[in-house]
């Protein structure tokens, strides 16, 4: 894809990075000429040091015939002013970051599509790490109804040895949470789950489930047996 970046702080920098190692075409626009240079260097990206604010500039940068502008520049309104400009020249895939909760429905009267609301997955992650530390959310789905989770197996988990299926039927496993994923990182393999895959201890699992039933999920998965333990501590 062929993708402007406006505004190349921090996140937009990395941003820069990744899709230039996963071979997208990339042009960074930003004011500051030391940060232009800098990101060049470090990923051969094409850098256009201006305002993105700047519709000769979004032209210079490629938009009529680019396939998405990311708008992460510091200043919400700027990021409007970007998106509508670019909307201006054909450009109809955007994604902008929300930094000022009460920008919301400017952006979406914008008609800017994809809104990543910065404070709002902050405060996800810090409710997650205070409520359910066992429990990585990995992103948001579904307007945020639902996430991706990513959950370690402890070595003591009563789970370790059953199958998928097993664990899907039992009652006590949220009906609302399924399966994704599961990576196990000793042979380095991310294996899709079937009814009959078999958990091991320290697979990482990743499953889909409604925000609401996470932690009933994650308990499930993380609860220790008790035997395992005395068979443990009886070998130590």
């Amino acid at each position: 894809m062929f993708v402007i970046i406006a505004g190349a702080g921090v996140i937009g920098a990395r941003v820069a990075k990744v899709l230039v190692e996963h071979d997208h075409d990339v042009v960074v626009i930003d004011i500051d000429k030391d940060v232009c240079e800098s990101i060049y260097s470090e990923t051969g990206a094409m850098t256009i040091h201006s305002s993105a604010t700047d519709i000769r500039t979004l032209y210079d940068a490629g938009a009529k015939k680019a396939d998405m502008i990311v708008c992460l520049m510091r200043n919400d309104a700027d990021n409007i002013s970007c998106a509508l400009l670019a909307k201006s020249l054909g450009l109809e895939q955007v994604v902008a970051r929300l930094r000022i909760p009460q920008y919301k429905q400017a952006y979406q009267i914008a008609g800017i599509q994809s809104i990543v609301d910065m404070s709002e997955l902050l405060l996800d992650r810090i409710i997650m790490e205070i409520e359910n530390p066992k429990v990585k959310k990995v992103f948001t789905v579904g307007a945020e109804k639902a996430g991706v989770y990513a959950i370690h197996i402890n070595e003591e988990a009563k789970v370790v040895g059953q199958k998928i299926k097993d664990i899907a039927q039992d009652k006590k496993f949220p009906d609302e949470s399924v399966f994704m994923g599961i990576y196990r990182k000793e042979i380095d393999e991310f294996l899709i789950p079937r009814g009959n895959h078999i958990l091991k201890e320290n697979d990482l699992i990743f499953i889909v489930s409604k925000s609401e039933f996470i932690q009933q999920a994650s308990e499930f998965l993380t609860v220790k047996d008790k035997k395992k333990r005395k068979t443990r501590e009886k070998e130590a």
